[in-house]
């Protein structure tokens, strides 16, 4: 693990909401090209915590961070930082799929035109290279003109991460992108996912267990706020160190 660099390391990191406090002393270090995964019970903070990776906390009124979230270096929290930036190295994708009420094409070139791109040639480029890394081109290259909302829930979902893709991210944070799904685009997304992560950092929040230990590299436990444990998916897995991660793990509860 140690020849990889780090993606984001997160020291000390406390959230509020008003006087709630969702996250405790969050100390977490992310990967390059690594999926790490975030397992434990509704309600124990994986979502928020993913969303402090790319500052989607801040739209919460009443939001307070404490601590620091380092992206390459540098403090995403820091009152300068460039959030447009941030957004576009660290793509996110939801839980249900949310294409935009407009064509395929358009779905994917809306990113790279906020970005300035007008070439056409290159916009085009973009689709094609975007859509094959999803595995949806051949499924959809006779209908780009047509509206993305025609498409199955997986080929939505599919076109969303080809959507996060057009604008060249680092990072991929995914908040349970397959629970609104079949088992069958389910397997589809779980083996598009392990193929991405040769090129990017993936962050999955999941509910489902052996979707983490299938897919994912690192696996941490979230319980009331605050991460119970880190480790290699197998140890995590196989042999926790902390007895609530068994706990939860073996069913117990959670």
């Amino acid at each position: 693990m140690t020849d990889k660099e780090k993606t984001f390391q997160v020291k000390d990191l406390d959230l509020y909401y008003g006087t709630f406090q969702a996250l405790k002393k969050i100390n977490i270090d992310i990967y390059e090209k690594d999926i790490t995964a975030l397992i434990g019970p509704s309600g124990c903070g994986k979502s928020t915590f993913l969303r402090t990776l790319n500052r989607m906390n801040d739209l919460v009124e009443g939001c307070r961070i404490e601590g620091s979230v380092l992206f390459d270096g540098e403090d995403i929290y820091d009152k300068d930082y460039d959030l447009i930036n941030l957004r576009k190295r660290a793509g996110m994708v939801f839980q249900k799929p949310n294409p935009f009420p407009k064509t395929i094409y358009e779905n994917i070139t809306y990113g790279p035109k906020i970005h300035g791109e007008k070439n056409k040639s290159k916009l085009d480029e973009i689709v094609e290279r975007t859509l094959r890394e999803v595995g949806l081109w051949e499924e959809v290259k006779d209908r780009l003109g047509k509206s993305a909302i025609g498409l199955s829930g997986g080929q939505q979902q599919r076109l969303c991460i080809a959507r996060c893709l057009s604008v060249e991210p680092e990072v991929i944070l995914m908040d349970e992108p397959t629970s609104a799904l079949d088992p069958v685009a389910t397997t589809k997304i779980e083996a598009l996912i392990q193929e991405l992560a040769s090129k990017y950092s993936i962050i999955i929040v999941t509910h489902n267990m052996q979707q983490a230990a299938r897919i994912s590299n690192r696996t941490a436990f979230f319980l009331t706020g605050e991460i119970m444990e880190i480790d290699d998916t197998e140890k995590i897995f196989t042999n926790p160190s902390n007895s609530k991660t068994e706990e939860y793990i073996t069913g117990r509860f959670g």
